[in-house]
This record gives structure tokens, sequence and C-alpha cells, in this order.
């Protein structure tokens, strides 16, 4: 893709950064909600966007601060992982990025991606717009109350909702036979009118998407 517009990647969850860690505890974390669910267990997804405008593509994701130690990967904000008074430290705490010129870095791993999911300049300029406005609660928790837990899914779907796209389509389903755990938690939260952050949780520190 050379012109403006929106493409989303489906990424197995652990493909990338985290590796091993990350595969063995989503594998838990899935037979447990499969037993309790009463269903078979799926593949588990995250996913990352890529945001082409004015020649450059961006890359936006919500990973670990670990993750990578490039100083122009385009931090726009970071939040605990797990329990919110770990944050302090660099291991509990994730980043949401805004890379220009940057990659995914596991999107060579990523299923039936990237899919186009907008194709004009406008809205391709409204993702980038909303990203600093990500509410940044703790990843693993359901604190804004969306019957979900918030992760890197919650991000990609509340910039998609909020930026005016119609997530209903097929394109927004995980590929067949996976799940995307905190997607809907994305879609519910960005669906509500603008609000401060819940009590105990600081309100955001914009740093826009480098331009």
């Amino acid at each position: 893709m050379s012109g403006p517009g929106v493409e989303l990647y489906w990424l197995p969850l652990g493909s990338g950064q985290g590796g091993g860690c990350v595969r063995t505890s989503g594998s838990l974390y899935e037979t447990v909600s499969a037993w309790r669910d009463r269903r078979a267990r799926l593949d588990l997804f995250h996913t990352g966007l890529v945001v082409r405008v004015d020649g450059s593509a961006h890359a936006i994701e919500m990973t670990p601060v670990w993750a990578s130690t490039d100083p122009g990967r385009g931090v726009v904000g970071e939040g605990p992982v797990g329990v919110p008074a770990l944050g302090r430290w660099r291991l509990f705490r994730y980043e949401v990025r805004c890379w220009r010129d940057g990659r995914i870095p596991d999107a060579a791993a990523a299923v039936d991606s990237p899919r186009l999911v907008s194709a004009d300049e406008l809205t391709a300029r409204k993702v980038l717009a909303v990203v600093a406005d990500f509410p940044r609660v703790t990843w693993g928790r359901d604190e804004l109350r969306a019957g979900e837990m918030w992760n890197s899914n919650s991000l990609v779907s509340w910039l998609l909702v909020r930026s005016g796209h119609d997530v209903s389509g097929a394109a927004f389903r995980p590929p067949r036979g996976g799940r995307a755990p905190g997607w809907t938690a994305g879609v519910a939260v960005a669906a509500r009118p603008p609000a401060g952050p819940p009590p105990g949780v600081s309100p955001p520190c914009r740093r826009p998407c480098p331009p």
C-alpha cells in the first residue's frame, strides 16, 4: 500500500516481543478461560496498526516498556501492568507507541494481514490525532468496568472506534479459530462520552503522535 490508509495486523500472541513467556502465560490464561466458559481452546491474537499519511507509515502498538530500547520508537505514554503499585518499576510498565517510519516487530508472523480497514487521509489522520488520549489504565485489569481486561487489543479497537471506524465487519474479527481478549473492552469504552479517569488513575500527559 502506497497511499494514505489504516492497516490492521492480527499477530499470534507471543510471536515476537516477550516470546516464550507471553506464549506460556497466554496459553495458561486461555486454558482456564475455556474451562470456565465450557468451550474449546482458541488461538490468542494481539493487534497492531500501521497508519500511512504524507508518505510515512506510523506503527501503533501497546507493548512492554522493556521490549525495545530504540530511542526513536515514538512513545506517547505509559501505564502499569497487573498491579498499579508495581508500575513504578520498568518490568511492570507498558508503553503506547506511535512510531513514525517504524515497524511492528512481529509483523512477519501476522495471520491474514495486513487488512486495509480504511483508505482515506482524513480517517488516517483521525487515528493519529487520538492516540495520545488513550486511557492508560492497568494492563490486565478492568478498571474501566468494560467487562473484560484492558490490554493491547483494547488500544487498537479503541483507536478504531474513536476515529470513526465501524468495527462490526469481517475485517475486524480475529482469524478463524482465534480470539482477541480485550478487544470488546476497547470498543465499549470508546463508545462512551469522554470522561475523566477513574479514581486513583492520573490523567494522561498528552504526548502526540510524531508529525
